[in-house]
Parts: C-alpha cells; structure tokens; sequence
C-alpha cells in the first residue's frame, strides 16, 4: 500500500480510507512484539518525542510513552506545571523553543479545542493530537477500532451503544466517526441534557436504556463523566446518573445474557458508569484497550512522517 507521507494526526476526519487500514494493520505487527522478552525495534532511533499535555493523563501520555520507547526513541516530557507556561508564555512561543531544540514528535493534548492544528502549522516536527477540548482524540479512535477489529473481524454491520456525555466527549466524536467509517452502526443512549444538539440523522438517539437495547447492539461503549469539564451540573447527582445511565450489576446480567462487550475508554469512575460487576465481566475489553492503546500509537508514529508536505 503507498501513502502519501503525512506529517500530522490532527483528527479522524481528515484520513482516508487507506490511511486508516495502513494504522490499523500495522498495528497487529507492533502488538505481536508484545509477546517478546526484548520488545524494541529500530525504527525511531535518534529521534525525540515529546510529550506536552496541558491537561492531566496517564493512560494516553503513558501509552504514548511506551511506544516511543519500543520504537528505540528519545522520549521527552514538557512538564507544564514547572515551566514558563505558568509565568504566560504562549503556546505559540513553547513550540518555537521546542523547535529550536529539533524534536521529531510533539504528542500534544490541550483543553481548547484546535491547539494542535495551531501547533502543527508552526513546527516541522510531526504533530499529534492528544486530545483538544471537545474536539477529537483520534488515537482513542483508532485503537478502539483495532480493539473491536480483535473480536469482530469484520466489522461491517456491528452495531455499537455510546452512552453517556455524548455532548462533551472528544471520544464520542471520534469513535463513533471511525466505527461509521467501518461500516458499522452507532447508536446514542444520554440523558438529554448531554445530548448534542445536532446528531446526525443516521444515529439512533435513546433516553432509556430498554430502548436502547431493543436496537441489539454488539457492544456497549461507556463514556467517562467529565466533571472537570462541566461548568454547570448536568444530571442531579452520581447516584442518579449511575442509576439510570450507569452499567449497574442488573445491566451486567442483560448483556451478559446477550454476549455483548463492554468497552470504556478510561479512567473510569466505578459506581457511575460501571460497577465492580461490571470491570470484572468477561466480555469488557476495558483493559484489552489499554494494551492496544500502546501497539496503535507505535503504529502511528511509524507511520508519521515530520516534515512531510514542507518546502
């Protein structure tokens, strides 16, 4: 398969079809050195990824951390709290200093939605986004599709369940987009006021979780409640969430009775969106999204090229 070279990973909307399978692929070769006692490979050697996240992680920085480092990288973090972002410098005038220092890789995750595209257009380094605000996070995307491509070789036709804050979530965005990209089917269960506005017209929306399942999804994919990007309560209190939108022990024994998977993409809030019952049912794919999480990010940054498109 020829690519063009492509410099940045910004969002799922802007890959191709090809672009997409090349990702997914190569993936399933990254994850077989998994089962190595030595686990790097040469690719990145005398590269640097850095690391610059605005906003706390420890799945995605670390996932990203890890692979750089299988892929023989120099891996680097800009520790936001001790530098001079916190005496005002500007992203614009981090990524020139970064710049100067010739890094290859700039994994960056920001609160405001479209920072990494701002960033991209000022770097030769190869930009990947992270996470912008409510945006996009498009290797959450991909390694849920490599998740699910692991269970259904096929995907075409599979029907997944969102539930949760669909209004607020980059991962909502991102995932449903990829999985439709795919051939499969989605479908939204949230309480109205984490709804979007504009859902469209081929995504099923659902209030109540009978409804929902009445669709005959194959797997169920629950959102985290962000509070921590929620200026205004949105549903009256956890326990009522988890009540009416949560995967309680009862919801368990549904799916369990049906074969569905479950599957979260992290951290996850236990008594709001899922119970013990729940991480520990048989068909989550919870912590299964985590390892790939690894094998999909050393696949894009293989694939990633800084500089790509620049005279």
């Amino acid at each position: 398969m020829t690519l063009t070279p492509r410099k940045d990973l910004l969002d799922i909307a802007s890959l191709t079809d090809d672009e997409i399978k090349f990702v997914l692929e190569n993936a399933v070769s990254f994850k077989d050195l998994f089962k190595r006692s030595v686990k790097k490979v040469p690719p990145l050697r005398g590269q640097t990824v850095l690391t610059l996240f605005y906003e706390p992680s420890t799945r995605t920085r670390s996932s990203f951390e890890v692979a750089a480092s299988r892929l023989s990288a120099d891996v680097t973090h800009f520790d936001i709290e001790s530098s001079s972002v916190v005496k005002g410098e500007s992203v614009l005038d981090t990524v020139e200093t970064l710049e100067a220092m010739r890094v290859d890789y700039i994994v960056v995750r920001h609160k405001q939605a479209g920072i990494p595209s701002l960033i991209a257009k000022n770097t030769r380094a190869s930009v990947i986004n992270a996470g912008d605000g409510w945006h996009a996070h498009p290797t959450q995307a991909l390694l849920d599709a490599f998740t699910l491509k692991e269970v259904h070789k096929d995907l075409r036709g599979c029907r997944a369940l969102i539930v949760g804050d669909i209004q607020h979530s980059r991962v909502a965005r991102s995932t449903s987009l990829i999985f439709r990209r795919l051939g499969m089917q989605v479908a939204y269960l949230a309480p109205g006021s984490m709804m979007p506005r504009e859902v469209p017209t081929e995504i099923p929306q659902f209030g109540n979780w009978r409804d929902a399942l009445d669709w005959k999804p194959d797997v169920v994919y629950l959102l985290r409640v962000q509070s921590e990007r929620l200026d205004e309560p949105f549903f009256p209190n956890a326990a009522e969430y988890h009540k009416h939108y949560g995967l309680t022990n009862e919801r368990v024994e549904i799916i369990r009775e049906r074969g569905l998977h479950v599957m979260h993409p992290g951290p996850v809030n236990r008594g709001v969106e899922i119970t013990d019952a729940g991480m520990a049912y048989e068909k989550s794919l919870i912590n299964t999204q985590v390892e790939n999480g690894i094998a999909v990010r050393m696949s894009v940054l293989y694939w990633l090229r800084p500089g790509a498109g620049l005279s």
